[in-house]
């Protein structure tokens, strides 16, 4: 045997450490020192957890500290607004419900079931055929406004005498309705109804006159080309009677020659959409036979009696009318205009933005009602703008549109024509000054979003009501 001197040996060690070093760098780890590292770390979580026990047990002594770091409570202005408000959220929710129903309760010990069927249909609705008549002669005018168009299209008419021509249609739209309504002794719900959907026919004809202005304006000036692309059409053939026939039913108040469209019609969908609509009407009328009539029926003229007294009769009727304009808002803006999209599969249904979160009367009057707010900045705020008038005198001219048409919605109906609802509407300008101030100022929403809730529905629909109504009632006794 040949001797191994020291030298070979440290050799041998050194060639055996490299290989191993290589070996684990072109393999990895042996299962050996996988064992051991995994058993090292098993050893290490033990030792956390023996620590973590030790550590739970010290803070059960009563040298433990109770108090370790800085904090504020839960409802100081430091704090508050990054809390979960759920619970008090649940809390109100469910305080709300135990109140209205002892008001409920309350309610029909005293009066009873009031609700009858003479709410929906009685004999005197028999009496209002001349405005039924007149809502299915309104047709006529969106036919008018058609053949002045073609008259246009093929050069037999000017664009002066077209637009007197739209002119003479859309005020006759409207001023027929308010001459038929004031000639009969009709009911008020069937005058309102009547002179919302002429409203909106003039709203229509007037979209649909200024939009097919605009268009030919913009292709004589020689943008035909960039016309037909952003529209992705051509405009010379598409000015039909089947575009401006399903733009009547269709539920927006802008005319264009296309609009987005669902694939299909839910029908199901529909079904219980429709549903809904009948449920929230009926507990809409029960509000408002239940509650509404007789807190008005024993009130006094808000503007003559007592003012503590007055006070009170607002304020108690600010609850149910809330809840009924909450439900109107809910069954038409929410409800029926959706039933009416998907039948018709209009695509674009944003029809209200979440105006309950408004800190401005200005975002509000913005977000509420998006059909009426869309063609306002389309047809009234930007023609203004173009023709230099300044933004806020461009704002009060919308708003008294805005005005004129409250008035003639509700005075017309009622035969009463004392501006109550012309002043309301024009009372939102300052408002809006006013609540654009406080939320400037504060930066706060929640400062605002109060202000825009006690003004318009605490305050404002309450007060109208009353004065509404004691003028018809004092209109009725006269004529008697």
């Amino acid at each position: 045997m040949t001797a191994i001197t020291e030298s070979d040996l440290g050799e041998s060690v050194r060639r055996r450490v490299s290989a191993s070093e290589s070996d684990r760098n072109r393999i990895g780890e042996t299962p050996e020192l996988r064992n051991g590292e995994s058993e090292r770390k098993e050893m290490e979580e033990k030792e956390k957890e023996k620590e973590k026990e030790e550590i739970e047990k010290f803070a059960l002594r009563p040298s433990a500290p109770a108090h370790r770091r800085i904090k504020e409570s839960p409802l100081s202005s430091a704090s508050i607004f990054k809390q979960s408000h759920t619970g008090i959220f649940n809390l109100c929710i469910v305080v709300l419900v135990a109140v209205n129903s002892r008001l409920i309760i309350e309610n029909l010990m005293k009066y009873g079931l009031l609700i009858s069927s003479g709410f929906w249909f009685s004999s005197r609705s028999l009496r209002d055929w001349p405005l039924l008549m007149c809502c299915l002669s309104l047709g006529i005018f969106p036919l008018g406004a058609y053949l002045v168009e073609k008259m246009v299209r093929r050069k037999s008419i000017n664009e002066k005498i077209a637009v007197a021509f739209h002119i003479t249609i859309t005020t006759t739209a409207l001023l027929y309705p308010v001459y038929v309504i004031l000639r009969c002794d009709s009911a008020v719900q069937s005058g309102l109804t009547l002179m919302l959907f002429a409203c909106i026919v003039w709203l229509k004809l007037v979209s649909y006159a200024h939009t097919n202005y605009d268009l030919r304006a913009l292709a004589n000036s020689g943008k035909g080309k960039f016309l037909s692309s952003m529209l992705n059409e051509d405009y010379l053939d598409q000015v039909s009677f089947k575009s401006l026939a399903y733009f009547m039913v269709a539920p927006t108040l802008c005319y264009q020659l296309s609009y987005p469209r669902t694939a299909s019609v839910r029908k199901g969908w529909v079904v219980r959409q429709f549903l809904k609509l009948v449920v929230v009407t009926g507990i809409m009328g029960f509000i408002i036979e239940q509650y509404i009539n007789p807190i008005v029926k024993n009130s006094e003229h808000p503007l003559k009696g007592d003012i503590l007294y007055a006070v009170e009769r607002v304020l108690k009727l600010s609850v149910p009318n809330l809840y009924v304009w909450l439900c109107l808002f809910y069954c038409f803006f929410h409800l029926w205009l959706n039933i009416l999209a998907e039948i018709l599969r209009f695509g674009d249904r944003e029809f209200y933005k979440d105006w309950w979160n408004a800190k401005t009367v200005e975002e509000y009057w913005r977000m509420w009602n998006m059909p009426v707010h869309k063609w306002m900045v389309r047809h009234i705020y930007f023609p203004c703008l173009r023709n230099g008038i300044p933004k806020s005198v461009a704002i009060v001219i919308a708003f008294l549109v805005s005005a004129v048409f409250h008035e003639l919605c509700i005075a017309v109906p009622c035969h009463i024509f004392k501006f109550w609802a012309f002043i309301g509407i024009m009372f939102q300008v300052p408002l809006v000054v006013i609540t654009k101030y406080v939320h400037d100022k504060f930066r706060n929403s929640m400062v605002g979003n109060i202000i825009f809730w006690c003004f318009f529905s605490i305050y404002g629909q309450p007060m109208c009501v009353l004065l509404y109504y004691h003028d018809v009632m004092n209109r009725k006794l006269s004529s008697s």
